[in-house]
């Protein structure tokens, strides 16, 4: 049998760092034993090692088309005598056999509450792995994770860890040839750190009818066919952050914490600067909590994921679409996952799970691969959210979203004006900015909606139309009614017993500083 221990790579399938160590520890475990696990997560180049061996060792290679060539004549519920037979006439034929994507038919068999032989492929791979032992033959297995346990506990394996910058070099230059010395690869592995080799081929296949690579658009590609947000932009209002007015420090922080480490790549790797890993957003409703996280989907786009009233609490999915946002998150990190509205999730008390979830997180984002995630909350009510979530050092940035003060109001109440018919236009502007004394933006926004209202009832009843302040005055009136009825309602709920409320006596602000 041949010496594993040769060195001859000339015309061998070239690996990426992270897949010659998986390599080399496959290749010593042959020397070693006859069963031998390969696994990694999916994308990581399992065929390919499985390949480069093979060209030393030579061996089968039994690949799923060998299975469902196999397969094809026999009873669907047969998978496993399927699987059996492909490899057992390799190990006939060969001293080495590979068995490539294992998984595929463990997943098939064992992850289907209906399949009637539940985990038989166990007792299939146990008889494969005494079959080549006691015919002193080796049998080499890749998969994802999934493989019967009978074989794994009998295996000598290694794994394809995470690939790091060298490995995005390696796979751009197999890839694009000569064009990829002109792509920064650390840069591009800073913005998106979890690419596998089958994402990074399919962006040297995009660029390639454009003749000359470049980093920029490499990363364009990423961002708009690869990272993948939840957020469907075309739903999303089109605001920006410069769109909100009377709150400039919250804007400023936001900028300098969040969307500087997120966008400036070049100045975040030199300082060593990440977005805060916790950031509340807090203040009365309309004063542009939700419009910030609006701003930052059209900013961040692939790099933004949103948790909100669509995750309905109780529901049978909840928790499982919760972890698919914060692994989307972390996978496209550097990014920003948005739970808009925090207070309401957690205001019965009720919702336990969320919150130890949400403390595991925060506390896990300080780790290798997820520093770059930032948990942003909003919430109107801080007595309930629960203290140990919020605490000094899970929420590094507290931004306070106030009523804006009537040079604010004034920018507001002219944008919205901006585009109104000549006879809305002669309103006095500034009697309006008076009578709207504690309003909020989306408070100013609907009064010129009612205003446009009024005005547009008289039109269609042929009545005479009033002086255009007339119609703001009266919508300001309603707006405030209004604002008096929520008020009341709010105050009404407060008064509940307090054994209702779980977090009673929570501080209303940012916590002291601990000792």
């Amino acid at each position: 049998m041949k010496d594993y221990s040769e060195d001859d790579t000339v015309g061998m399938t070239r690996l990426t760092p992270a897949q010659e160590i998986a390599y080399n520890v496959l290749k010593q475990a042959l020397k070693a034993g006859d069963l031998l696990l390969l696994t990694s997560h999916t994308g990581r180049g399992r065929t390919t090692v499985l390949r480069r061996l093979q060209q030393e060792t030579g061996g089968g290679f039994v690949t799923s088309k060998e299975f469902i060539e196999t397969s094809g004549a026999r009873h669907p519920l047969s998978l496993e005598e399927a699987l059996h037979a492909a490899v057992a006439a390799a190990l006939d034929e060969h001293d080495i056999v590979y068995v490539d994507d294992v998984n595929l038919i463990h997943d098939a068999t064992s992850s289907c509450h209906f399949y009637p032989r539940g985990r038989y492929v166990e007792t299939a791979m146990l008889e494969l792995a005494e079959l080549a032992t006691s015919q002193g033959k080796k049998l080499i297995v890749s998969t994802d994770g999934s493989v019967a346990q009978a074989f794994a506990t009998r295996s000598f394996s290694a794994s394809i860890p995470r690939y790091s910058a060298r490995d995005y070099a390696c796979l751009m230059d197999v890839f694009a040839g000569d064009r990829a010395s002109t792509l920064d690869c650390e840069k591009i592995f800073r913005f998106a750190p979890k690419l596998t080799a089958h994402q990074i081929k399919a962006a040297c296949d995009w660029l390639r009818p454009g003749g000359s690579f470049d980093t920029e658009r490499f990363i364009d590609y990423l961002r708009s066919q690869r990272l993948a947000s939840n957020v469907d932009l075309s739903e999303v209002q089109d605001v920006s952050l410069g769109d909100l007015e009377g709150v400039d420090e919250v804007l400023r922080s936001l900028e300098i914490h969040i969307v500087l480490p997120l966008e400036n790549d070049a100045v975040a790797t030199e300082l060593g600067l990440r977005p805060k890993r916790g950031v509340l957003l807090y203040g009365p409703p309309g004063t542009g909590k939700t419009t910030i996280g609006r701003a930052l989907a059209h900013r961040l786009r692939g790099k933004f994921f949103l948790v909100d009233g669509t995750f309905i609490a109780g529901t049978g999915d909840f928790y499982q679409r919760i972890h698919r946002v914060f692994e989307a998150a972390k996978d496209n990190s550097p990014a920003v996952i948005f739970i808009d509205d925090a207070d309401a999730i957690f205001e019965d008390g009720e919702e336990r799970g969320l919150y130890r979830y949400l403390l595991t997180m925060l506390d896990g984002l300080e780790s290798e691969g997820t520093a770059r995630v930032c948990v942003m909350m909003t919430a109107m009510n801080l007595s309930h959210l629960p203290p140990a979530l919020v605490r000094s050092g899970r929420v590094e940035l507290w931004l306070e979203m106030k009523i804006p003060d009537a040079a604010a109001r004034a920018r507001i109440l002219e944008r919205h004006t901006a585009n109104l018919p000549a006879e809305l236009q002669s309103l006095d502007r500034t009697k309006i900015v008076e009578v709207t004394e504690a309003f909020t933006g989306a408070d100013v926004k609907r009064l010129v909606e009612d205003a446009k209202g009024f005005y547009a009832f008289d039109l269609v009843n042929k009545a005479a139309t009033r002086p255009a302040t007339d119609y703001f005055i009266e919508a300001a009136s309603g707006v405030r009614e209004n604002k008096q009825r929520y008020q009341a309602a709010e105050e009404a709920a407060r008064s509940r017993p307090k054994s209702l409320s779980p977090f009673a006596g929570y501080y209303p602000g940012p916590p002291p500083e601990e000792d």
